[in-house]
């Protein structure tokens, strides 16, 4: 796995004695749409038949023959070489029950951001697939450009879809029961939206991936190749309505509420665990942080809460700035007025409650264009989208946010699925970030 560059330290520099500085920006914390980039809903990897148990929707039918959809990005990591990045999709089409076709997949991509220059707009905006090693880009979506989780040397702690004859959950719909488990899946024992929903990754410090997930929620740690190497690892005292461990007990969490976020320190030796619901008997709109000590494998009990804000029904990522800074982003879904915010939260400073402190870094619902690089015609950008689940420092004053399209069934314009928009936003404040903080 490739070791991330530290930052520049041009942009370091700016961040010297910054906390107390962004604190005070915060009423007034702004940025600018500095790159855009756009990939079309309809992209394609090769892979067994996908979307045999999901509905079509907006002109789209499903299932897809012969292909997988290279959508829904919940993660983001940095590439091979600057410029690329490695963008995970999650469980497929939303739900335990209608992915148990879709591969769980890492793609690596580089954005050819559409920025202005002293001559004028430069850039294609066009996302293009690269090779997962090199970083050299690609025609298409090929094998060279992914990884493909898989548990062939059957770790994991419960039957996958792997392991059966025929698709579970075949006879839900018209048409769809007794379908066989590709013969791909089952030999090779490759992961689906069935077994897990990843929805965030992380880098350790021996170059190995740490997953997680919403069904359990479990972390599940594999290989750079995705290759789990160890059982699914559940969070103590929380189980999701879709866990296969529940055996027939209460569930402490709503279904689709597990790890959506998921941080690593600067060692690489600990994650930091973000739930996207609340756990029962926690306070309302309260969501747990927990550290996790990658060494053990096991949560050191160390726990913190986030509160929603009002307008809030969900986060999107969480990503590391320093020791104990990280960005979340929280959401809300179509409600109106969309709310599309990313914060920084401070593990050091906690009110009475419990609660990590929460400054506002960018309203994603108001973000300077001057020279209207995502072609609307407007000068202020937008980014209304239901789900918002990617963020990546890239310096000090610059971040990448991405959404998650859930092809094909959100629809920003009528009748027609989302696309996946890569952002580079520069921020008014720079963000508190130090040398000791990995990329990752």
């Amino acid at each position: 796995m490739h070791r991330t560059p530290r930052r520049s330290r041009l942009a370091l520099a700016s961040a010297v004695a910054l906390p107390a500085v962004f604190a005070l920006s915060a009423a007034h914390a702004a940025g600018t749409l500095t790159g855009f980039a756009s990939m079309p809903a309809d992209t394609f990897a090769p892979g067994p038949t996908s979307g045999q148990f999901a509905s079509s929707a907006n002109g789209r039918t499903l299932p897809l023959v012969g292909k997988q959809p290279v959508q829904g990005f919940s993660a983001v990591l940095p590439g091979p070489v600057d410029g690329t990045f490695q963008v995970m999709p999650d469980n497929g089409f939303g739900a335990k029950t209608n992915s148990p076709d879709t591969l769980l997949r890492l793609y690596t991509v580089r954005p050819e951001f559409r920025v202005w220059t002293d001559t004028g707009l430069a850039g294609s905006a066009r996302v293009i697939p690269v090779d997962r090693d090199s970083g050299a880009g690609l025609d298409t979506f090929d094998r060279r450009s992914y990884i493909t989780l898989n548990d062939n040397e059957r770790q994991l702690g419960f039957p996958i879809v792997a392991d059966g004859a025929f698709y579970p959950y075949a006879g839900s719909g018209p048409g769809s029961a007794d379908i066989p488990v590709d013969e791909v899946i089952a030999r090779r024992r490759l992961l689906t939206g069935a077994d897990f929903d990843i929805e965030s990754v992380r880098v350790d410090r021996h170059g190995h991936l740490w997953f997680g997930d919403e069904l359990g929620p479990f972390l599940l740690q594999t290989n750079a190749k995705g290759k789990v190497l160890r059982a699914e690892v559940p969070m103590p005292g929380v189980k999701s309505p879709d866990s296969p461990h529940l055996n027939g007990g209460t569930p402490t969490l709503g279904r689709s509420r597990g790890f959506e976020g998921m941080a690593i320190d600067a060692s690489g030796r600990h994650l930091f665990t973000l739930l996207e619901g609340t756990v029962a008997g926690d306070p309302v709109g309260s969501l747990r942080i927990n550290r996790f000590d990658i060494r053990t494998a096991a949560y050191t009990g160390q726990q913190w809460l986030y509160k929603l804000e009002p307008q809030g029904t969900n986060i999107g990522d969480m990503t590391a700035v320093n020791e104990h800074q990280f960005l979340v982003i929280e959401r809300n879904g179509t409600e109106t007025p969309r709310f599309k915010k990313v914060y920084l939260v401070d593990l050091n400073v906690v009110d009475s409650g419990g609660f990590v402190s929460k400054t506002e870094v960018i309203d994603l619902m108001n973000v300077a264009d001057p020279h209207d690089l995502n072609q609307d015609g407007q000068s202020m950008f937008t980014f209304p989208f239901v789900t918002i689940e990617d963020v990546l420092v890239l310096d000090a004053h610059t971040l990448l946010v991405i959404n998650d399209n859930n092809y094909p069934g959100s629809s920003r314009d009528e009748g027609q699925p989302d696309p996946t928009e890569f952002l580079r936003l520069t921020l008014d404040v720079a963000l508190p970030v130090d040398d000791e903080t990995p990329l990752r």
